[in-house]
């Protein structure tokens, strides 16, 4: 009994300190790839490229890892798995296009508002339609 303990107590640790040494590569990624740990790498488009996918398969595994070890997935009947992942897959999924869809939006609305803008012209006359309306000019 005492050693199921320790082992468990053990593979927590174990746990905990894999998550958090993918935490601090992630932050390393991070730095690195805006420039803080070595200028002039930030203008680099590849290096950016392969900076934000290192970054995201590492994201991927922590959120793996914690899902199978600390929410004990890793143990249950494959459906059971199934019926919790796919869900959160159609979350990242709407997430996705959630975050497109209002950049669309804010790229259209200054679009428009763009094309909004009137010029004004200070001609001195009064302008508008009742002034070219012959009814109006007989009221004068």
């Amino acid at each position: 009994m005492a050693q199921d303990y320790n082992k468990a107590k053990r593979g927590v640790y174990m746990g905990l300190l894999l998550l958090g040494a993918v935490t601090l590569v992630e932050v390393f990624l991070s730095l690195f790839g805006k420039g803080y740990i070595i200028s002039g790498v930030e203008s680099s488009k590849i290096l950016f490229a392969v900076v934000g996918i290192g970054l995201v398969v590492l994201s991927l595994y922590k959120a793996y890892f914690i899902v199978y070890e600390f929410m004990h997935m890793g143990h249950e009947v494959k459906g059971l798995r199934a019926s919790v992942l796919l869900p959160m897959l159609l979350l990242v999924w709407a997430i996705i296009a959630f975050f497109q869809e209002g950049g669309s939006w804010g790229d259209r609305r200054a679009l428009i508002e763009e094309k909004d803008k009137i010029e004004k012209e200070d001609t001195g006359k009064p302008t508008g339609m009742l002034l070219h309306d012959p009814q109006t000019k007989k009221l004068q």
